[in-house]
């Protein structure tokens, strides 16, 4: 019996103890499931640390992931405008400046005692058969009057034409390799973009005007699910330096371009 009292894990203390007592008590009940309940509680404080511990390794990882160096993966396009077609008919001379409208002079006289007639009022025959005008001036002889809320007016001359292909097609300073490094140096991949690891190709228009100047940068087509993308595309092409303008008979010229831009994580 001392042996078993000595022995502080022995069930059997709890009968020395509550020997000839009611043991229906809840202090027995509680002494008999003390070791288990003891080794209970062990168990999930070492459960807990251990998953702590794991939750902490693998929020470290995704977090290397996420620090990983990402690169502009810069597909080398061919800009070599297309050979001509020999059976192709050369493109139009640009159109004539708009013939001009004959106007007659007239400036309504003014009354002096000592006025003296140097620049006589046209007669009313040549009023009716001219426009009035504050100047004199001939005219093409095909000049159209256009009818407008203030007067007669000129058709007015139209917009210069942008085109597609030209003899000479506008370029990059240095070429298309310096504009690709231009590129890559300047491009600032969004961070939302990394975290939600998107990444894709966005194409881009834009016009290159007769002074080198880009002008008029729109979408094509976006990186899917990215508009943080395709926002970054638009403002690296817009700060470019002024672009050797595209020229067409010897003339500079307003030309279309398309540049893709390529957003890919490594």
């Amino acid at each position: 019996m001392i042996a078993n009292w000595n022995s502080i894990v022995d069930d059997s203390r709890n009968d020395i103890v509550f020997e000839g007592r009611n043991q229906e008590y809840g202090a027995y009940e509680l002494r008999r499931k003390y070791n288990w309940t003891v080794t209970l509680i062990l168990a999930c404080m070492i459960g807990t640390v251990l998953m702590g511990m794991g939750i902490k390794m693998i929020l470290g990882m995704q977090s290397d992931a996420l620090d990983k160096e990402t690169v502009l993966d810069m597909t080398t396009i061919d800009l070599t405008p297309p050979p001509a077609d020999k059976n192709e008919p050369p493109p139009p001379p640009p159109p004539p400046p708009p013939p001009v409208l004959e106007t007659v002079k007239f400036v309504p006289p003014v009354i002096k005692d000592d006025a003296v007639e140097t620049d006589p009022p046209p007669p009313q025959e040549k009023l009716a058969e001219s426009n009035v005008s504050t100047v004199t001036q001939e005219g093409d002889g095909d000049a159209v009057v256009v009818p407008t809320g203030e007067g007669n007016g000129v058709i007015e001359e139209k917009a210069p034409e942008i085109f597609t292909v030209v003899e000479e097609m506008p370029e990059f300073p240095g070429g298309a390799m310096e504009m690709m490094k231009y590129i890559q140096k300047n491009v600032q991949y969004p961070q939302m973009a990394k975290e939600a690891g998107l990444s894709g190709k966005c194409f881009l228009k834009f016009v290159v005007n007769g002074s080198g100047n880009i002008t008029d940068v729109t979408i094509l087509k976006g990186v899917p699910g990215c508009g943080e993308c395709d926002r970054e595309a638009i403002r690296v092409v817009k700060s470019m330096p002024n672009w050797k303008a595209g020229k067409q008979n010897g003339r500079a010229v307003s030309v279309f371009f398309n540049l893709p831009i390529n957003f890919q994580l490594r």
